[in-house]
């Protein structure tokens, strides 16, 4: 017999694990609904065509297979070709601009690593229908706010345009079909370095003076005002590079009038984003504490919807991939650490008193206390050390003598305290209680 474990590149999520998760998806959700986003679900399946020649050089990584008609699909990459897809399907029934969310996996076949799996999920969202600055700085300034409400310390989304990386192109002598090669070369400026990029950009058959001057461009460093002033006087007649550097000023002023603090974000030349798709503004979240990468990104892709609908629609997103963020704060230890979901264990005295029992526990949820009842009556010590090894606060004992008396016993087993509560009003006492904190 086989050993029993999953496909390597996939995870099981237990308990602990799912509830932090939930949490994060909780606390996202939360965050887009106040910005008025709707969500949206698709397939994990789509046609194979669907996927293809919109990628890139990451389409290598799609799972493709037929089914038993012979049709070819694939496994969802990620949920942008599907947003697109769905754009133009619906096209009658979307008002635009829509402001959509999505929470699901996808897949793809790389090599495993850490922060980085063959099925893992994501959070996504997008402006569709809107080309304006606006747009992309309500994107990166919800990026900021959930990052803050999940309490990543010193993160900051870093900001740049495609035009900008190529202008610096441009400028360095470069002709438009060879920006492509820069592009990926500086997409992996933080993984190899200022001389790890010179020697890719030589090997695509850069000149020495051309890369030399690309990476002169890509490190400018400095406050946002600082980096952009810099770029347009480099850039200087490059008309996109510098319509693109008045778009960013735009989006910073979104930013600043949003309420986004300026330590939050700032402007990098060399940020390149891999997919190939983007075509305006682009940005990462990273954090001193995660050397392994960013914790997430996005940018504005104006014509990836344009291949389905067969007209332009303007589209800025960004995708939080939620096994990232999970792994992350479990390293830095951030987020609630709750070891089940209930908060009160009704214990059952004996036969006698289970009916009592239930309602009690009934009651309790009613009020909106999760709980959990016990499933054989008797040895209330045995029970309460059940309730404490799942790591329920409360205990909750109604026996012959409180019945009587028409009251409760609450154990606090966090705290080693008890008391008698009466037995009309120990839902909405508890209730009040839990929300204040007590």
């Amino acid at each position: 017999m086989p050993a029993i474990q999953n496909v390597k590149g996939m995870r099981d999520h237990l308990p602990a694990d799912m509830m932090l998760r939930q949490y994060i998806v909780n606390t996202l959700t939360r965050i887009s609904e106040a910005h008025g986003f709707e969500p949206l679900q698709t397939p994990v399946i789509e046609y194979a065509e669907t996927l293809e020649g919109k990628l890139g050089d990451d389409e290598k990584l799609i799972y493709r297979f037929e089914d038993h008609g012979g049709r070819r699909l694939a496994l969802r990459y990620d949920q942008t070709v599907p947003l697109a897809r769905v754009t133009a399907q619906y096209a009658g029934q979307l008002a635009l601009p829509w402001r959509r969310y999505a929470y699901g996996p996808s897949y793809r076949g790389e090599r495993p690593a850490r922060g980085r799996y063959r099925e893992f999920y994501q959070f996504d969202l997008d402006i569709v229908g809107s080309a304006s600055p606006l747009a992309d700085a309500e994107i990166i300034a919800i990026l900021c706010e959930a990052l803050a409400a999940l309490g990543f310390p010193g993160f900051v989304t870093l900001l740049n345009h495609r035009q900008i990386i190529g202008g610096i192109a441009r400028v360095s002598g470069l002709s438009e079909e060879a920006a492509g090669g820069v592009y990926r070369a500086i997409d992996k400026f933080d993984k190899i370095g200022a001389e790890g990029v010179r020697a890719e950009l030589l090997k695509s058959g850069v000149a020495e003076t051309a890369a030399d001057r690309i990476l002169e461009l890509v490190q400018i460093e400095g406050a946002p005002a600082e980096v952009l002033a810099a770029l347009e006087q480099r850039l200087a007649g490059d008309e996109r590079a510098l319509a693109a550097i008045a778009n960013l000023r735009a989006v910073i002023a979104g930013l600043t009038a949003m309420g986004v603090p300026a330590e939050q974000y700032r402007v990098a030349p060399r940020l390149a984003r891999g997919l190939s798709y983007y075509t305006g503004v682009v940005f990462e979240a990273i954090t001193p504490h995660w050397p392994e990468g960013s914790l997430l990104g996005g940018g504005r892709y104006d014509d990836l919807i344009g291949l389905f609908a067969g007209r332009n629609i303007p589209t800025v997103g960004l995708a939080f991939g939620i096994d990232r963020l999970h792994d992350v704060m479990l390293e830095l230890n951030l987020g609630p650490r709750p070891r089940t979901t209930a908060v009160a264990f009704v214990t059952l005295f004996g036969p006698e008193q289970v009916a009592d029992s239930l309602a009690l526990a009934a009651e309790l949820r009613a009020a909106g206390i999760n709980t959990l009842i016990a499933l054989e009556p008797g040895n209330l010590g045995k029970q309460f050390k059940e309730a404490d090894r799942r790591g329920v606060r409360l205990a909750l004992v109604l026996g012959p003598d409180e019945i009587a008396r028409g009251e409760v016993v609450v154990k606090d087993l966090q705290r080693g305290e008890q008391r008698a509560l009466p037995r009309a009003a120990v839902a909405s006492l508890l209730a009040e209680a839990l929300t204040e904190g007590a």
